[in-house]
């Protein structure tokens, strides 16, 4: 077996911002993130940034989710009533993203 057959873990942050011991959502949102794994493994890194609105009562529940890959960044930023919702929905346009990323490598090959 050769160094290229050995696929690093992805490495997935989350920060929380003005927010304290929410480790059930942080455990969501890097369950969520790594589904994207399926769509393309080689991702390189995630962010997870989770906030809140002082000002919007029905879609005060911020999330933004940057991905690395090679030769690029993807980023989501996304609104919602929860943080799930937020993730869910972050994760969704990211998925699409990754199956353009994709096609777009085999296309230059």
């Amino acid at each position: 077996m050769n160094k290229t057959d050995v696929k690093e873990p992805m490495q997935v942050q989350v920060t929380l911002r003005h927010s304290h011991n929410h480790n059930d959502i942080e455990l969501y949102a890097r369950d969520a993130v790594q589904s994207l794994e399926r769509i393309y493994s080689g991702i390189v890194n995630v962010h997870v940034i989770l906030d809140h609105q002082k000002n919007d009562f029905q879609k005060n529940k911020l999330a933004e989710i940057t991905l690395k890959v090679p030769q690029n960044v993807l980023v989501a930023r996304e609104a919602s009533a929860t943080y799930e919702q937020a993730i869910d929905s972050c994760v969704d346009v990211l998925g699409r993203q990754l199956k353009k990323y994709k096609e777009k490598l085999h296309t230059h090959r």
